[in-house]
């Protein structure tokens, strides 16, 4: 398929990492931002076809896995009501709370609905006038104008029983909080390209003089990362920090002018609490105060709760690359997909979903040849489509 399999070729994708090797003088390490670049990587094997100078981290581009604890509490309070159909995206129903997820609550007879847009959730508030219907709205820039065109439908169309709970997160502060920290070892970052379809990439511009860190807007296929990767390390090398594009395919730089318009009509930027992290400043978007109605908390009277995290989870620190998966002491035993601890287990983006999945035998020490022969099915299958921009 055109845009996939050119992006998965195995040569081109071997002459990337060649490139990389021959232009590699000094040790880098490089942050990926985005979860889906972050499951590319460890399926396709992509870190071990790079020089050993070349350290990855994983970032905190998961939006399930920073929805803070407390407002997945929230969440499962407002499903258990009797007269509530909430719904939700298919990767937040397994997402642990305190004491349970949503899956747990529709056991339990809870009205919780996977949807596949917010727009199906406004239908269902059409179709149920007797019931208050909920829509769990999480996501980075991405997912926002969906989101804020149902609360703007269903402001323009009257529909009062619909309302959404918000968890939206901006990525620019996150990477911000990321370069001031004083355990910050990243170098160079690796951009979300689906991001900067909606936003563009203006607002890295001013990260990159203001820290010195190169960014490179990169796409999602093992080829994309690559490319992105190359472009990251020349940039290092001659002692450049600026912003390129290697999604030039899909991004442009103002990116989606239509897209930031409905979400600046509906949401505002707001102080937002990461999982794992905490409270980063202005890096959230709630909801404006002419469309406060549609704001869930406020409708449910839910006010602020603070929740623990487990002790002996470290997913906050896998989120800031201080850590990796695989230096979890209960990864794979006590935290597992059917029983996680953290949303980065569970989640379709989450980087401990992506060690499980395709390393767990390498981090648990029971290596097979059959996992061996997988790592080496699945490095051959890169592809890539065009060539050095």
């Amino acid at each position: 398929m055109k845009y996939i399999d050119e992006y998965r070729d195995a040569e081109a994708a071997r002459k990337f990492a060649d490139a990389i090797a021959r232009i590699t003088t000094k040790p880098w390490t490089i942050m990926e931002i985005c979860g889906g670049q972050t499951h590319a990587i460890v399926k396709f094997g992509i870190d071990e076809l790079l020089p050993d100078k070349i350290t990855l981290l994983h970032g905190p581009g998961c939006p399930v896995c920073v929805t803070p604890l407390e407002l997945i509490d929230k969440a499962l309070d407002i499903a258990a009501r009797p007269d509530v159909i909430f719904t939700s995206f298919g990767d937040m129903l397994r997402v642990p709370g305190s004491n349970a997820d949503l899956l747990s609550v529709k056991a339990a007879g809870g009205d919780v609905r996977m949807v596949y847009s917010p727009l199906d959730a406004l239908k269902l508030a059409q179709q149920n006038p007797d019931k208050q219907v909920v829509f769990f709205a999480v996501g980075f820039e991405t997912t926002a104008p969906a989101n804020a065109m149902a609360v703007y439908q269903a402001a323009q169309q009257g529909i009062k029983n619909f309302s959404i709970l918000v968890s939206h997160v901006l990525v620019p502060p996150a990477v911000e909080a990321i370069l001031s920290s004083s355990t910050n070892r990243v170098q160079a970052f690796l951009a979300a390209g689906h991001v900067c379809v909606v936003v563009g990439f203006e607002e890295y511009v001013p990260l990159a003089k203001k820290y010195g860190v190169p960014f490179v807007v990169t796409g999602f296929e093992p080829v994309d990362i690559l490319q992105g990767i190359y472009m990251a390390v020349r940039q290092l090398e001659e002692g450049r920090a600026e912003v390129e594009n290697q999604y030039v395919r899909a991004v442009r730089r103002q990116g989606n002018l239509s897209a930031q318009q409905i979400i600046r009509e509906v949401f505002e930027v707001v102080p937002r609490k990461w999982r794992g992290i905490g409270s980063i400043p202005q890096s959230g978007l709630g909801l404006r105060a002419a469309y406060a109605e549609y704001d869930a908390e406020k409708r449910f009277g839910l006010g602020e709760l603070t929740v623990e995290e487990p002790p002996e989870c470290i997913s906050g620190l896998v989120l800031q690359g201080v850590k990796k998966p695989n230096q979890c002491p209960v990864f794979g035993t006590l935290c597992t997909p059917e029983h996680p601890l953290g949303a980065t287990m569970v989640s379709s983006e989450g980087a401990c979903a992506a060690y499980y999945r395709y390393r767990r035998e390498e981090v648990v020490g029971l290596q097979s040849s059959v996992f061996s022969r997988e790592i080496q099915v699945a490095s051959q299958q890169l592809v890539v489509g065009e060539g050095e921009k």
